[in-house]
């Protein structure tokens, strides 16, 4: 199997994005999609990206990194522990490492099926307001360069393209590639896996409805199936 990139996908809003970004640069059918088990509280997300990917036409693999709940510890992969966020700390949900070691593992795979890059679909939004370090471009252009000497390729990529917009401004862009009810209605963000508007509590509730209630007051005529409780 050979592919032009690999998108690292979550089942998320963002990733998603990156997904359709990537398709439309190199065609459904050279892009891989790349999900992963990591003892996370749940993997509903990864049902949602599998099926986002038979939509779209894109070959989607999962990668088992569950030895992460073996070294380290946090609200994510923990179900007893309760999420929280203390102001001026970053919140328990951070799984230390956990973007950066994706990125090595999809760029790993990448270099074997020729893929020239990778996508990420983070955003430093999330790193100045929810305290998540790995989710800045200085972050991943430390990852990259790592990667351009493990594959001996100076030109490999970590690509970023929501790197420094905010949650109403990819909205915005999946508006504008007209993906954006698709997406709404079938990706899947909450860390307690609640569909649709999801817990509401948790960091990635918080910032994901917020940024639609801020669509929607600039599209106020944009529907979908849960409008009516966040916005």
């Amino acid at each position: 199997m050979k592919k032009k990139s690999i998108v690292v996908h979550s089942g998320g809003m963002d990733s998603s994005i990156c997904l359709a970004l990537a398709i439309e640069n190199d065609g459904a059918e050279n892009v891989l999609s790349m999900s992963f088990t990591y003892g996370q509280r749940h993997t509903t997300e990864i049902d949602y990206a599998k099926a986002i990917c038979k939509e779209w036409g894109v070959d989607h693999r999962t990668v088992n990194i569950s030895s992460l709940n073996e070294i380290t510890d946090n609200a994510l992969i923990n179900n007893d522990a309760t999420i929280e966020h203390i102001v001026g700390q970053a919140p328990n949900t951070l799984v230390v490492g956990r973007n950066g070691l994706m990125a090595r593992i999809a760029g790993i795979h990448a270099e074997h099926i020729g893929a020239s890059s990778i996508y990420m679909g983070i955003i430093e939004v999330e790193a100045a307001n929810s305290g998540y370090r790995d989710c800045t471009r200085k972050y991943m252009d430390i990852v990259q360069a790592a990667l351009r000497l493990d594959l001996d390729n100076p030109n490999f990529k970590i690509v970023t393209p929501l790197v420094y917009m905010d949650k109403k401004q990819t909205l915005e862009l999946a508006y504008q590639m007209g993906q954006l009810h698709y997406l709404i209605e079938n990706t899947l963000s909450c860390y307690e896996g609640v569909e649709k508007e999801g817990c509401g509590k948790c960091p990635a509730c918080k910032l994901r409805n917020e940024g639609i209630r801020e669509f929607c007051k600039a599209h106020p005529d944009f529907e979908f199936s849960y409008k009516d409780k966040i916005a």
